[in-house]
């Protein structure tokens, strides 16, 4: 099997993957690209969360020329997705896409695809080579009695040694399902076969709820093998969300330190706080701390110390105050309105 150790590099802008670089965070903008200002907005708020790859849709002229302007106003490398027209892809590539992502097999045959290639080859910019399991080809649905694993990885590689035929080997791999499993093998498969690095995600995931869970499964376990050089988190909703899941994907596979990790109890009969609203505010407020830290949010006073005694720092609620607990010993006690700022302060000055 070809782990991530051993893919080939590939360049997207700035940053680089495969061959055992950092697993980069990828999300994909909702607005529409021909908006300037507003995808600008939406990328650099990606950017706050720590996406490393974005990636707008490009269906129009007015888009792509849009990329250049966009371009000036981010610091992240941009992936133009193209689909059916093959010279959206060409004019996102004159106007500064830094990668683009095409389906070979319906940007209208291989003359086509091969005038894509020619303009890719000038530029040095990569391909990514993009399969999903909705799109597979009639024959090969017929040949495998279904759409199966085996399927999407044959036509993945189909459209590989169409480009490379033309000459070009500056590509990145994607083979998406929105069944886990699928998705699952046919990575398993692909990485037998291919040292190309490959671009991880569950396609049409779902919401926010179902959708990070079927993400998290999927690329819990593929990314375990040591299978996968990018991901995304598919998600119906915010597109910062994902950015978030990613991280935290990442954090709890050993893959990527960094970050605060924030625990909180289930909540009990013993709770007398506001905890559930209390632990979304604390993991919203530490966002934006680049400390490598744990955080415990408690909703007890009696047991929060011992529960918290693993986290570097925590805080327990109780009626009208709380505590602030450092490695499970009690600092001060804090009203129940301030324990948010409490925690605040002591993260400001954490590394002092």
């Amino acid at each position: 099997m070809m782990t991530r150790e051993h893919t080939r590099v590939v360049s997207i802008g700035d940053r680089v993957i495969g061959g055992g670089n950092p697993i980069l965070i990828q999300s994909m903008t909702n607005t529409r690209t021909e908006d300037i200002a507003a995808t600008v907005a939406q990328i650099q708020a990606l950017e706050r969360a720590g996406c490393e790859i974005i990636r707008c849709t490009v269906p129009t002229m007015e888009a792509a020329a849009a990329i250049r302007e966009i371009k000036k106003q981010i610091s992240i490398p941009l992936v133009a997705d193209i689909h059916f027209d093959y010279k959206m892809a060409i004019a996102a590539m004159e106007n500064g896409a830094d990668k683009i992502r095409i389906n070979p097999g319906n940007i209208g045959g291989k003359d086509k695809v091969a005038a894509v290639v020619a303009v890719a080859k000038e530029r040095n910019i990569p391909i990514r080579v993009g399969v999903n399991s909705g799109s597979l080809e009639k024959e090969l649905v017929e040949k495998y009695q279904g759409v199966t694993a085996q399927g999407l990885v044959e036509s993945a590689l189909d459209k590989v040694h169409m480009i490379e035929e033309l000459g070009y080997e500056n590509m990145v791999i994607s083979i998406k399902s929105s069944h886990v499993l699928m998705c699952v093998k046919a990575h398993e498969i692909l990485a037998e076969q291919t040292d190309y690095p490959l671009h991880v995600g569950i396609t049409e995931s779902g919401t926010i709820i179902s959708g990070n869970i079927k993400s998290a499964i999927g690329l819990g376990l593929i990314l375990h093998q040591g299978i996968g050089d990018t991901i995304r988190v598919s998600l119906t909703g915010d597109p910062v969300e994902e950015v978030k899941s990613a991280r935290l994907v990442l954090r709890t596979l050993g893959l990527r330190k960094g970050g605060i990790e924030v625990v909180s109890c289930p909540t009990c009969g013993r709770t007398k706080i506001d905890l559930i609203g209390l632990a979304n505010q604390v993991e919203n407020m530490v966002a934006e701390f680049p400390l490598d830290i744990k955080v415990a949010v408690m909703g007890c006073a009696v047991n929060g110390p011992g529960e918290a005694k693993e986290a570097d720092i925590g805080i327990a609620g109780g009626i009208g105050e709380g505590l602030l607990i450092k490695k499970g010993e009690i600092i001060r006690k804090v009203p129940e309105d301030q324990l948010l700022n409490a925690l605040r302060e002591e993260l400001i000055h954490w590394n002092e």
